[in-house]
């Protein structure tokens, strides 16, 4: 099995910050849990928030990462600069707060070059409506669009991947779905538009994961992968497969046969009920690994492919706790 490469959200190494730092107040900095995360065994990247993460010359943050022995995965936006985001930032009623996010979001993708990826993850979670007769809902959607698809033509060479969210902290989320993901999509234009699936979104959204990942490879690319687990209630970022292990299984499945070739990123939340962020991830890996390698063992099961062009889900089911559960 090929080499993979795996990625974690930083700020979950701010948990338990006392019990590696005991002379620490307050929280971490950048530094200290980029540091913390490269005792991982295994793991190979991380990814950034701008501009939060960024408060130090992106080369000389870049140097420290890979002095650690990490990679940049990609960037994340964060569009918390402004209070004035709280109300939206591509779909903004103001044209001058629009333009400031999508400026923002320009500066990233340079940031992000500087560090050395070409991933841009855009997750719009305070863009949407709370009330009725609250919104413009087409001129929204226009603004949405044209937002995206300047940001998409100021960087061609960057994969610009939409985390869709069905709301939270919005009410609704003007994309909170994988259906209306690929219809802003198509609405854009550009062919470096892609999509990062979440996998607690995709529960959340009461979507099945695997069934979103053939839709988005059908329209365009899954730029992105966001691991975790939750119960379908909110996005609880909870330890890979621990509460949905078939569900885990057949998006991993279904990812290798689409070839996709990006890092596994853990958006878990060890942060919040104060977990031992090293031995989580490294677990998270470890499961993942298993799962790879199970669902590549999958393609040569012919009765799985029998049961599942019949839908036969007796047969099916079977087959699958033959090898989660032991033969």
């Amino acid at each position: 099995m090929e080499k993979l490469r795996f990625a974690t959200r930083l700020n979950s190494f701010a948990s338990k910050a006392h019990s590696y730092w005991p002379s620490i107040k307050g929280k971490p900095t950048i530094r200290q849990m980029i540091e913390r995360a490269s005792k991982v065994k295994g793991l190979t990247d991380v990814d950034l928030n701008y501009p939060q993460h960024l408060n130090e010359a992106p080369k000389e943050l870049g140097k420290f990462i890979t002095d650690c022995g990490l990679n940049v995965n990609g960037m994340a936006m964060r569009y918390s600069t402004n209070p004035e985001f709280q109300l939206g930032a591509f779909t903004h009623p103001d044209e001058k707060v629009r333009r400031e996010a999508i400026e923002l979001t320009k500066r990233g993708i340079d940031c992000g070059r500087e560090l050395g990826t070409n991933l841009m993850t855009i997750w719009l979670g305070q863009d949407g409506f709370d009330y009725s007769f609250q919104a413009d809902y087409n001129k929204m959607w226009d603004d949405l669009i044209y937002a995206f698809r300047e940001v998409a033509e100021y960087a061609p060479d960057c994969d610009i991947s939409i985390e869709y969210k069905p709301n939270e902290p919005r009410s609704f989320s003007i994309l909170p779905d994988v259906s209306t993901t690929l219809l802003a999509i198509s609405d854009i234009g550009a062919q470096n538009i892609g999509v990062t699936l979440d996998f607690a979104h995709v529960l959340y959204a009461d979507e099945m994961p695997a069934f979103a990942a053939a839709m988005i490879a059908r329209r365009t690319k899954i730029m992105g992968l966001h691991l975790n687990d939750g119960y379908h209630k909110r996005d609880d970022g909870l330890m890979v497969a621990s509460a949905n292990p078939k569900a885990t299984l057949e998006l991993i499945w279904q990812l290798r046969k689409a070839g996709f070739d990006g890092a596994y990123y853990f958006d878990t939340f060890p942060d919040a009920s104060g977990l031992d962020p090293v031995h989580e991830c490294e677990v998270n890996i470890q499961t993942v690994n298993q799962l790879v390698k199970i669902a590549d063992q999958l393609n040569s099961v012919d009765q799985l492919n029998v049961a599942i062009a019949n839908q036969d889900a007796v047969s099916s089911q079977g087959i699958i706790n033959q090898f989660l559960l032991g033969r």
